[in-house]
């Protein structure tokens, strides 16, 4: 596994077609929390066609990662993927349910900000 910092050029296709490749490794962190996210793993692969960018972190401490939004269906949900170009796999961070009180209706909108 690599650690380079290069951003990858289309980051949302990067990500998708990681996840249809199976290039992924699941970080502990996620994999402590899914189960009580209620979130599995094949929702995770299987919304990788109604992902869209919420925030982009490019500087993250390890590595480039994307907050995305899954709208598929049952219950919406964000996934935070590390993008490793140099290795060719992305790295899932965390996954959870959003909630109303830190993001607007939208769920691409953290309240507070314009």
């Amino acid at each position: 596994m690599s650690t380079g910092r290069r951003l990858p050029d289309d980051p949302l296709q990067f990500i998708q077609r990681c996840l249809l490749e199976r290039k992924v490794y699941w970080t502990y962190h996620v994999n402590m929390r899914l189960a009580g996210r209620y979130i599995s793993r094949d929702e995770i692969f299987g919304a990788v066609d109604t992902y869209t960018i919420v925030e982009a972190y490019p500087d993250d401490k390890y590595l480039p990662s994307y907050l995305l939004l899954a709208t598929s269906p049952g219950e919406p949900f964000h996934v935070l993927f590390a993008a490793d170009v140099e290795g060719d796999n992305v790295r899932v961070v965390t996954a959870y349910h959003p909630g109303a009180e830190e993001w607007e209706p939208d769920l691409r909108t953290r309240r507070g900000k314009s």
